[in-house]
């Protein structure tokens, strides 16, 4: 049966942005075990046949550890890359592992998505994260932890910091200190949120103007950055 102009357009949409993803960039693969673990690799896009199947490298076995089991055929695999020459932009999909190949190098098939998504990251577009963060809050530094990120705002969790006294809109400072070899990223923001938790303090802050390009520097780095 001779496919039909809606199918032959979205497979020359699905080739076009995976297209965009050149041999040899650098990408992250999200995966999580049965029991629900969940960790993110460092990989490289080697290439892909349209509607067959798509090659990436397979992870550096040391560290992946005892996810390296998981890797089989039918697990379901994210992978995210940031586009050459597209300031902010973000190619993602998720697929299947087909199978896995050691020659000639370790090498993970996946199958041809289904869909490919550009993303931008001048968006709302929201990444989890677990950069260990500075916060000044009345002249003083706290000890915190970045767990999510856009390029408006994003969420911090404050160790011990339940005595605080917090006011949305107050105005802090944000100090990120050479995550992965980026160097020392300061960010001006407001308080816009903050709650309570078992483990501390967590607010959210929207970013200030002013911050804007650097905020699109961690968030680059951050989608390719591995846990």
């Amino acid at each position: 049966m001779p496919a039909t102009p809606q199918q032959i357009t979205l497979a020359n949409r699905l080739d076009r942005n995976l297209g965009l993803l050149h041999s040899g960039s650098v990408i992250t693969i999200d995966i999580a075990t049965p029991a629900g673990q969940k960790a993110k690799f460092r990989s490289t896009f080697i290439g892909y046949l349209p509607k067959q199947y798509v090659l990436v490298q397979f992870p550096e076995s040391g560290k992946l550890g005892n996810f390296s089991q998981y890797i089989t055929q039918g697990m379901s695999v994210t992978v995210r890359g940031l586009i050459e020459g597209h300031e902010g932009a973000v190619v993602a999909f998720v697929s299947h592992v087909k199978q896995t190949l050691q020659i000639p190098s370790r090498i993970i098939v996946l199958e041809f998505p289904r869909s490919v998504s550009l993303q931008s990251l001048r968006s709302a577009m929201r990444i989890d994260t677990d950069i260990v963060v500075k916060i000044k809050v009345a002249k003083e530094y706290w000890l915190a932890t970045m767990i999510d990120i856009s390029v408006n705002g994003c969420r911090v969790l404050i160790n011990n910091g339940e005595s605080l006294v917090m006011e949305k809109d107050k105005a802090v400072e944000l100090v990120v200190e050479d995550f992965q070899g980026l160097g020392n990223l300061k960010f001006s923001a407001q308080i816009c949120s903050f709650k309570s938790q078992n483990n501390g303090l967590c607010v959210g802050l929207q970013f200030e103007e002013i911050s804007k390009k650097s905020v699109i520097k961690l968030l680059q780095h951050t989608v390719i950055a591995e846990n």
